[in-house]
């Protein structure tokens, strides 16, 4: 079997833990999609996270950006005038962990039996690799949704992040809607009672 070609690196992880990781952009203001699926390593072992939150700020802690755009007439005028500006920022973002793969590093296999939707054994590597998975992934990933177990407990954004995973994800498959009535369903027994936040979740992943 030949190997898979990895999707371009978009960031490097900084700080990890077993049920999530930061992970810092290679490009200034350009982290990937609130709820999209990315991908790290931990030795032979890929882990998968949905994105929970991403930020950009100072590079050095505590020291605030200041207004620089008063004689400028769009925003990209500032940065051409202040090129340091590249060096003193930073985009981070994080992702909730929610599965792995156990199989060997970049060989694919013929079947799913080494994707496990829960948590890892180790934490992502800090310097590890950041990857945003491409739809084929993205739909290999979601045909199990026992991932989204992980997500209602994900505390106050827990709704919006349940709402955006699934839109991503929907997007992945070749039967949007069919992909999210199923997860709508599923959403529905692990929520129970909770009428009104199923029908927040129902009414943002309405394709």
């Amino acid at each position: 079997m030949g190997r898979i070609d990895s999707p371009p690196k978009i960031g490097e992880v900084i700080e990890a833990s077993t049920s999530e990781f930061t992970a810092q952009c290679y490009e200034l203001h350009q982290p990937p999609p609130f709820g999209s699926l990315v991908k790290t390593r931990e030795g032979d072992v890929e882990i998968y996270g949905v994105v929970l939150r991403a930020a950009t700020t100072s590079i050095e802690p505590g020291r605030r950006p200041i207004a620089r755009g008063r004689d400028e007439e769009e925003e990209e005028g500032i940065y051409r005038a202040s090129p340091q500006l590249e060096k003193l920022l930073r985009t981070d973002f994080t992702a909730l962990v929610v599965g792995h793969n156990a199989g060997r590093g970049g060989v694919e296999t013929e079947n799913d039996e080494k994707l496990h939707h829960y948590l890892p054994p180790r934490p992502a590597r800090i310097h590890s690799f950041v990857y945003l998975c491409d739809l084929k992934e993205s739909a290999r990933f979601s045909q199990s949704l026992d991932f989204l177990s992980i997500l209602v407990g994900a505390g106050g954004q827990a709704d919006e992040l349940i709402a955006a995973s699934l839109r991503y994800a929907a997007a992945a498959h070749q039967e949007p809607r069919d992909f999210l009535t199923r997860a709508g369903r599923e959403v529905a027994v692990l929520l129970g009672g909770e009428t009104n936040r199923l029908t927040t979740i129902l009414r943002r992943i309405k394709w």
